[in-house]
């Protein structure tokens, strides 16, 4: 290999290599530094065993870089691989780094990931996970990575949600999102969760709100002239009737129901276990028709989703969550004037009406509503939990297997009878309750 004095003038008087070939003179003041001439150019490069192996660096043209320029970053380079650094291994871990900066998790992408591969498998209440998350993080954080999101960040979102009048909306991120933290780093998409020592920022109360008679037969009557479909209507004052959990009767199908007999599937039951309900002839007038007649054809088919989605081209229910969002709308509904631009008052707020026309509650409150009604009858505990499709607790869980479907059909006749009376206003029979062991 030739040594030449390597300047700015014997650089340029070195001749292209052949074709496919390259040929390297080395420097005759620094050891290790040299020129590769190729048959389209010359670079500078460096040399040096590192342990067992020859390094050789490239470190620019020669058409850009001075020869006395290249030889100054040379002895430092050749300094670093004196102390057994790579500046190959250096760049390559520093693409490395780069292209995992590109690829690393968002938010969006964490949100998407839980979803799939953890609550669609083992919650049924999936969907609302889902669309809690959009709404209260993705649109947040959605952008960010997630190995960016702080402690702090956690708090900030967490207060703002409490700020805006929604503490239980604040607790329910908490819990969700927190699940999604720790589902990623047992993924191993994190290292660490930023919810640790995170709390609570609002009490967690337990609900006890119930219906008056004289609240539930008001409500019977405004709901009907409410802001919301007739499906969601009939939905909810099917809920009161059953006693049932608002997700289940969003999504009853005709081929769940047989004579007086509705059986929500074990896919479709919160405890994963089927459930019978009887059905009061009060439950199936809301039901209605379980058939439907083409008016063009005159055939006659099941009717599928009691309670369909409006959009026709969607074979669904209605949302559940189409429930408690309609019923917090017509509780504080906002009213508009003639032009149909909204109404503040004097202090700029906006002006709303309680289309509902009793105290706040929630579905899940009809649902409280019945079961204490049928406590108040008399039924047992046992009875109501059957109803109810409350999971047998310890001992009972193993070796009671009574259906209880004649006590059901009991209990729920006896509410249904009251129900009746309440919302009418005259009496109806005579309730019967079990007696008591």
């Amino acid at each position: 290999m030739d040594r030449l004095k390597l300047t700015i003038e014997s650089i340029a008087k070195l001749p292209f290599a052949e074709k496919g070939k390259q040929v390297d003179y080395l420097d005759t003041e620094l050891d290790g530094f040299g020129v590769r001439v190729s048959a389209t150019g010359k670079k500078y490069f460096i040399r040096k065993q590192i342990g067992p192996k020859r390094v050789r660096v490239m470190i620019g043209s020669t058409a850009i870089k001075s020869a006395e320029a290249a030889r100054k970053e040379a002895k430092i380079k050749l300094g670093l691989m004196e102390s057994g650094i790579d500046p190959n291994e250096q760049k390559r871990e520093k693409a490395r780094l780069v292209e995992a900066e590109k690829q690393e998790v968002t938010i969006a992408d964490l949100v998407k990931e839980y979803i799939e591969r953890h609550a669609k498998k083992f919650k049924r209440s999936w969907k609302s996970d889902e669309r809690l998350l959009k709404v209260e993080v993705v649109s947040t954080w959605g952008k960010r990575k997630a190995s960016d999101i702080t402690k702090r960040d956690v708090t900030l979102l967490l207060e703002n949600i409490v700020d805006r009048g929604t503490p239980a909306m604040s607790n329910q991120v908490l819990k969700i999102t927190r699940k999604m933290f720790n589902f990623a780093v047992e993924r191993d998409i994190l290292q660490h969760t930023p919810f640790t020592g995170v709390k609570a920022l609002a009490p967690n109360t337990r609900r006890e709100r119930t219906l008056t008679e004289t609240e539930i037969k008001t409500l019977w009557e405004s709901i009907d002239n409410a802001a919301m479909s007739e499906e969601i209507r009939l939905a909810l004052k099917l809920v009161l009737a059953t006693g049932q959990r608002p997700g289940e009767i969003s999504g009853m199908h005709s081929s769940e129901i047989d004579g007086n007999w509705w059986t929500i599937p074990a896919g479709r039951a919160k405890n994963g276990r089927e459930h019978k309900v009887y059905l009061t002839e009060t439950a199936l007038d809301l039901i209605g028709s379980l058939t439907v007649t083409d008016p063009e054809t005159g055939e006659t088919t099941a009717k599928g989703y009691i309670f369909p989605c409006p959009h026709k081209k969607k074979k669904q229910p209605i949302d559940s969550h189409a429930l408690p969002v309609a019923v917090r709308r017509n509780l504080a509904l906002p009213l508009t004037d003639k032009t149909n631009k909204p109404l503040y008052d004097k202090e700029g707020k906006p002006v709303t009406e309680n289309r509902l026309k009793i105290e706040q509650f929630t579905p899940h409150d009809l649902r409280r509503t019945a079961a204490t009604f049928m406590a108040g009858m008399g039924f047992m505990d046992e009875i109501i939990d059957a109803v109810l499709n409350h999971a047998k607790q310890g001992i009972i869980r193993t070796y009671n297997r009574h259906s209880y479907d004649k006590e059901k059909q009991a209990a729920l006749e006896a509410w249904g009878r009251k129900l009746i009376s309440i919302t009418t206003g005259t009496a109806v029979g005579k309730v019967i309750p079990l007696q008591r062991i």
